[in-house]
C-alpha cells in the first residue's frame, strides 16, 4: 500500500470578479503525483513551510511587471522534505532538508538560458507536495527550523549578492574580508533583514532604516550580540537620505546601498556613496518604479564616482549552496528574519499582512505540522 495519499492541496490563482480587478487565491485538490513513475532524476518534495516575497502581493494585485501563469500556484520559496526519489538522483537523499531555488535556468551563473521560476512562470510551492528536477535543490542549513529554511531560496541571496560577498573564491575557501566597509540597507523586509544579518556576521557596519521607530529600536534589541554597531533612522524624521548618510558616517559615506526602494532613490543612492568605487544594488521596488531626477545627473554622478550600479535577481543554486553552507558554518540562525507565522489555511490573511506593510522580516506560511 502508497505511504502517500491519492490527492493533495494547494492554492491557485483565480481571476477576480470583474475583468482587471486583482486575482484570488484559491484552495484547489490536487492529484498526487505518482512516486513510482518519476523520471529519473525527480524528486518529490513534501513542503513543510513557504516565506511570501513582496512579488507575490504584487502578481494578485495586477503590479508585477514581468508575464505569469494564470492559473498558477503562487510561491517561490520553501523549505522541503525529500520523500521519494528517480532512479538516478544522486544529489540528494530521501530524508534531506531543502530549498527549490528562484530562477530554476541559473545552476552555475554561466547559463544563458533565460529565466524561468516557480510561482511565476511554472507552478510554484504554496502546495503539499511537489516535483523537481534534483539540479534545482539546494540542502539546507542543519539547526534551521522549517520556517527559517523556508526564508532562504531568495531574499539571501539577493542579499548575499548585494553585499558582493558571492565576489569570486575557491568554494569551501572564507570569503574575502570586508570588514569595516559600510552598507546603507533600506527598510526592514525580508532581503534586508537578511542583509543586515549577514553584515554583521561578515564584519561590515549596517546603516539599517525604516519609516517606524519602534520597528528599529524593536530590530536593533533582537541583535544581542550586534546592537551597538548597527546603526538605524526613521527616514520620515529626517529630509534627506544623503545628509543623514553623511552625518552618520563622518562624511565619508557608504560602500554600498541595498536598494529596496526602486528607482526614485537611486540618484541620492549614488550621491550617498563613498567617494569611487561604491555599489548601489537595486533589489526592489517597493516604492513603484518612477524616477523624478535628472538622467544627465545619474550618468555624471556614476561617472565621477566610478560608481557600479546593478540590479540583482536572486543567484545562481551554487551561490545559494554557498550560503547555505556558509550559515552553517558560522551556526547562523534566523530567528530575527521571521515576522509572524500563519497556518496552510491562512493563506490569504498571510498575503493580506506583507501586503499591510507591518511586518518586519519575513512572513511566512507553515504547510505541514509534522
Amino acid at each position: 500500500m502508497s505511504p502517500f495519499p491519492q490527492t493533495y492541496l494547494a492554492y491557485r490563482r483565480s481571476p477576480g470578479p470583474s475583468p482587471g480587478s486583482p486575482l484570488s487565491l484559491t484552495r484547489a485538490t490536487e492529484p498526487f503525483p505518482n512516486a513510482s513513475s518519476l523520471l529519473p532524476r525527480q524528486v518529490l518534495l513534501k513542503i513543510h513551510a513557504v516565506s511570501l516575497n513582496y512579488r507575490d502581493v504584487a502578481m494578485q494585485n495586477g503590479a508585477y511587471p514581468l508575464p505569469i501563469k494564470p492559473d498558477g500556484i503562487p510561491v517561490s520559496d520553501a523549505a522541503a522534505e525529500v520523500v521519494a526519489v528517480g532512479r538516478d538522483v544522486t544529489r540528494v537523499e530521501i530524508g534531506d532538508r531543502v530549498t527549490v531555488i528562484v530562477d530554476l535556468k541559473n545552476i552555475t551563473g554561466k547559463e544563458d538560458d533565460g529565466y524561468a521560476s516557480p510561482g511565476v512562470d511554472y507552478d510554484g510551492l504554496l502546495r503539499e507536495y511537489a516535483v523537481f528536477d534534483e539540479e534545482v535543490l539546494v540542502t539546507l542549513p542543519r539547526g534551521l527550523s522549517w520556517e527559517e529554511g523556508a526564508t532562504l531560496a531568495c531574499v539571501s541571496v539577493t542579499a548575499w549578492r548585494a553585499l558582493g560577498l558571492h565576489l569570486p573564491r575557491e568554494r569551501g575557501r572564507e570569503m574575502e574580508r570586508v570588514e569595516g566597509r559600510r552598507v546603507l540597507i533600506q527598510g526592514t523586509g525580508g532581503v534586508s533583514i537578511f542583509a543586515l544579518i549577514l553584515a554583521l556576521a561578515a564584519g561590515l557596519e549596517p546603516i539599517i532604516t525604516s519609516s517606524s521607530d519602534t520597528k528599529l529600536e524593536n530590530l536593533i534589541r533582537s541583535f544581542p550580540d550586534g546592537a551597538e554597531k548597527i546603526k538605524g533612522y526613521n527616514y520620515q524624521n529626517f529630509s534627506g537620505q544623503v545628509a543623514k548618510v553623511a552625518e552618520l558616517t563622518n562624511g565619508k559615506g557608504v560602500d554600498i546601498v541595498v536598494n529596496n526602494v526602486g528607482t526614485a532613490s537611486i540618484l541620492d543612492d549614488l550621491k550617498s556613496l563613498v567617494v569611487r568605487d561604491g555599489t548601489v544594488s537595486l533589489v526592489g521596488y517597493l516604492d513603484g518604479l518612477k524616477a523624478g531626477w535628472n538622467h544627465a545627473e545619474l550618468a555624471i554622478q556614476l561617472i565621477k564616482k566610478a560608481a557600479n550600479l546593478r540590479g540583482i535577481f536572486c543567484g545562481s543554486r551554487d551561490e545559494l549552496q554557498d550560503v547555505s553552507d556558509y550559515l552553517e558554518e558560522k551556526n547562523i540562525r534566523l530567528g530575527q528574519l521571521v515576522d509572524k507565522v500563519f497556518e496552510f489555511g491562512q493563506a490569504k490573511e498571510a498575503f493580506d499582512y506583507l501586503e499591510s506593510g507591518r511586518h518586519v522580516g519575513k512572513v511566512l506560511i507553515r504547510v505541514s505540522s509534522d
